[in-house]
């Protein structure tokens, strides 16, 4: 008999709590096991969940709560634990850096005495940092563990181009790459909607007013403050990116998201994580897309990369 898929999602707060409940109607796993230093907040999530499943479209997923010894046979495991940046803190989620090293190296301990074939998705933020901590500390195969990166920027930046234009959003074709942060910039030499390039969508397509793309930039990376300061954490958006990213994972889609991971002489750059657009299945990334960027975005990938290997270096991470 088939293994049934597992899914682990370690730390249920906003977010992992967010993750569980959009994982269920997504059908990524038969299987999930909720885990947190809370054992009792890990029990409540599972618990909850189950009670809900007779209302769900997917009733024969078995939910629970374990510890760390419940990633030894997933398939998929995602990431959130750790604190998430508060109001009030300062719109960079880089602050969160020295407390979740810690974290995530603790969590990575715990998790490869376990597993290292599990395909390893992160979310703890400063992303990029915890991703390349995680990547390079504890023995991880290459493309085996990998960051939601900028799949939640490019999410919100083809909702934001799907309005001005008055088209569906999911046939906008584009990238926000780099930090999943606020170096984070649209790769406008990626963009095109139907087939049709950047340059030609003014002609073809509804629109109020022109094309402010230093305005869309912004918009992207801001809208996550927004979302803080109104309700006081973010999870929604990025819940969803993580379980379309393990939705990959699973049914071995080959699909193409831009997610962070260690360089390794991409662009000239190294000793940093952060995103371009990859090829994502039943291994994890199976190849990364170094697009051909113009010199004005390849300038702005750089200073992105400039900006995530400060914050490795202050933390003794990098030399």
């Amino acid at each position: 008999m088939l293994k049934p898929l597992k899914l682990a999602i370690i730390g249920l707060g906003h977010v992992g709590s967010a993750v569980l409940a959009r994982a269920i109607p997504c059908q990524i796993a038969s299987e999930i096991a909720c885990i947190d230093i809370r054992k009792e907040v890990a029990h409540g999530e599972a618990l909850d969940a189950v009670h809900a499943l007779p209302c769900s479209y997917t009733p024969s997923i078995h939910v629970y709560s374990g510890g760390f010894e419940e990633c030894r046979d997933a398939d998929v495991i995602i990431c959130a634990a750790g604190p998430s940046i508060q109001p009030g803190e300062g719109n960079d989620r880089l602050v969160l850096a020295e407390k979740n090293i810690a974290v995530i190296r603790d969590v990575m301990g715990e998790v490869t005495k376990y597993t290292h074939e599990a395909v390893f998705i992160m979310i703890t933020n400063p992303l990029d940092i915890t991703t390349y901590v995680a990547a390079t500390e504890f023995g991880y195969p290459a493309g085996r563990l990998f960051g939601t990166g900028t799949t939640l920027e490019t999410l919100r930046f083809k909702s934001i181009l799907g309005q001005h234009y008055h088209v569906d959003a999911t046939d906008v074709q584009g990238y926000m790459l780099g930090e999943h942060g606020n170096s984070a910039f649209p790769a406008w030499s990626s963009v095109g909607i139907g087939g049709m390039p950047l340059k030609d969508l003014d002609s073809l397509f509804e629109h109020e007013g022109a094309l402010d793309k230093e305005a869309v930039a912004k918009n992207v990376v801001n809208t996550a403050y927004d979302v803080l300061t109104s309700k006081g954490w973010t999870n929604t958006g990025i819940a969803m990116g993580a379980c379309r990213l393990a939705k990959a994972v699973v049914t071995d889609e080959h699909a193409v998201l831009p997610v962070s991971m260690p360089l390794n002489g991409e662009y000239g750059l190294q000793d940093v994580a952060l995103s371009l657009p990859s090829i994502i299945g039943k291994t994890g990334v199976t190849r990364r897309l170094p697009l051909h960027l113009p010199d004005d975005e390849l300038a702005l990938l750089k200073k992105s990369a400039a900006s995530i290997q400060e914050v490795l270096r202050a933390n003794g991470l990098i030399h």
